[in-house]
Parts: structure tokens; C-alpha cells; sequence
């Protein structure tokens, strides 16, 4: 199925994944859309990571569908997942510390896309011009970045590969509000330039004002799901289930 506009970005259907013996996600549904910012939220535990995971393949077993631009992905491996657009940004960020800077924004390769059209790679002078701080420190070894740094790296070697499909896990904990600004400012320049984002977010006023629509999980299923625009409405459900 060719990548159009009537095919969802990413549709996710009964989604069930564990880790060993834990039974993790129950019949996970989403959809997201071309070109959206969506976001998930839900307390620590709810599901969300192991969401992003388990589109990766990088859970134990998994059940279900999970379809990238009309193509089913829920049999294959990891390296053969990321060969269909798709970027992960883990937590943990996974940076090379003992390359500068520019080495580790130099190192991925380009994918080769399968079943989507591929995008052409962020060049290193278009991530510069989003990160004026990399640029600074293109020479620093990865050790001597800051969090914030490192945070727009790992953001910045993924869209180096050609990924159009972007899994962003909690990109804005425990950095300083001025990173916090300059990844929103990211976040709104990658929907100006047609790229798709789900984010995992537990900050909730930095995900408010960026994200088209909402998912909200709990004990590894969907709870609630809406649009922007229904945010002001369902404030009183996302006290109750968030404590925002």
C-alpha cells in the first residue's frame, strides 16, 4: 500500500506486548495521522515507553497490528522496522561519548526506505540552524554536552538517517526551561516540514500547546483520546488521571 494521504502514518490495532512473563500493554489502539504531533500521556507505569518499544520491536513477544504507512511491521525485527521511517529517541539518549559532537551527527547512515518515500536526511547545516548550540560544540566530546545537548544530538542524528516517523520518549526531563523552549521550537519546525511525532511527555504544559491530538494510558490500554481543541473540556479527566 503506497503512502498517501488516506493511510494513517501509524495505526496501531490490539496492541499486546511483554517483557519475560509480564504481561505489559492490553489491547493498545492509535492512530496517527501524517504530519501530526501526538502525544502520550499517563503516570509512570502506564504503558507509554513500552508503547514506543513495541513499535520498534524492542519488547519480548508482541500480538497484534501495528501498520506503517498501510505496511504491517508487527513480525519484523528491529533493523528492518527502522527501514520504514520510523526514528526512536530512547530516555536514555545513547550517546557515543567518546565522539565529538559532529562524529556521532555523522555516523548514522541514510535508511533505505521500504514501502514509504524517503525523505532526504536533515543535512548537518539544517540541524545546526535548529541547534544553535550544537553548533558551538560540534568539537565537544559527547561526555562534555549538557543534558540539553545531548537531548538535541539524539534528536538530531536521528533526522541525519531520513526518518519521517519520529518516536520521541520524554525529550524534555530534567532540562533547564530555556532547552525545554528551544526542543518546542524543534517540535513545531519538524510539523512545519511535514514530519509525523508521537511524543511520551510527563511534562504536560510542554506537550499542551504542541500536540494536535491526545492519548491518555493507564494499566497498559488507552483511556481517553482527543483532539487539541477538546483539551480546555477534558481538563477535569486529566486532573483525575494525571494529578496535572
Amino acid at each position: 500500500m503506497a503512502n498517501n494521504t488516506t493511510t494513517a502514518a501509524l495505526e496501531i490495532r490490539d496492541l499486546h506486548a511483554w517483557y519475560g512473563e509480564s504481561h505489559i500493554l492490553h489491547g493498545v489502539n492509535l492512530t496517527v495521522n501524517h504530519g501530526e504531533v501526538v502525544t502520550l500521556l499517563g503516570r509512570n507505569g502506564a504503558g507509554r515507553t513500552t508503547t514506543l518499544r513495541a513499535i520498534m520491536g524492542l519488547t519480548g513477544t508482541r500480538k497484534g497490528s501495528i501498520q506503517v504507512n498501510g505496511h504491517e511491521t508487527i513480525g519484523l525485527p528491529t533493523h528492518k522496522i527502522a527501514h520504514y521511517g520510523i526514528g526512536y529517541c530512547p530516555e536514555e539518549r545513547a550517546i557515543f561519548s567518546s565522539l565529538s559532537c559532529e562524529e556521532n551527527l555523522l555516523l548514522p547512515p541514510q535508511l533505505k526506505m521500504q514501502g514509504a518515500e524517503a525523505r532526504q536526511p536533515m543535512s548537518e547545516a539544517e540541524i545546526y540552524e535548529m541547534f544553535p548550540n550544537l553548533a558551538e560544540r560540534r568539537q565537544s566530546q559527547g561526555t562534555r554536552l549538557s543534558g540539553g545537548e545531548q537531548q538535541m544530538l539524539a534528536v538530531g542524528r536521528i533526522l541525519r538517517t531520513g526518518a519521517n516517523l519520529l518516536l520521541l520518549d520524554e525529550i524534555s526531563e530534567g532540562l533547564a526551561p530555556v532547552i525545554v523552549q528551544a526542543l518546542a521550537r524543534m517540535i513545531l519546525t519538524l510539523k512545519k516540514k511535514g514530519y509525523t511525532v508521537v511524543m511520551v511527555e510527563q511534562n504536560f504544559r510542554f506537550a499542551a500547546p504542541l500536540a494536535d491530538r491526545f492519548y491518555v494510558m493507564e494499566h497498559g490500554t488507552i483511556v481517553e483520546r482527543f483532539a487539541a481543541n477538546e483539551l480546555q473540556a477534558k481538563m477535569p479527566v486529566l486532573n483525575e488521571l494525571l494529578g496535572v
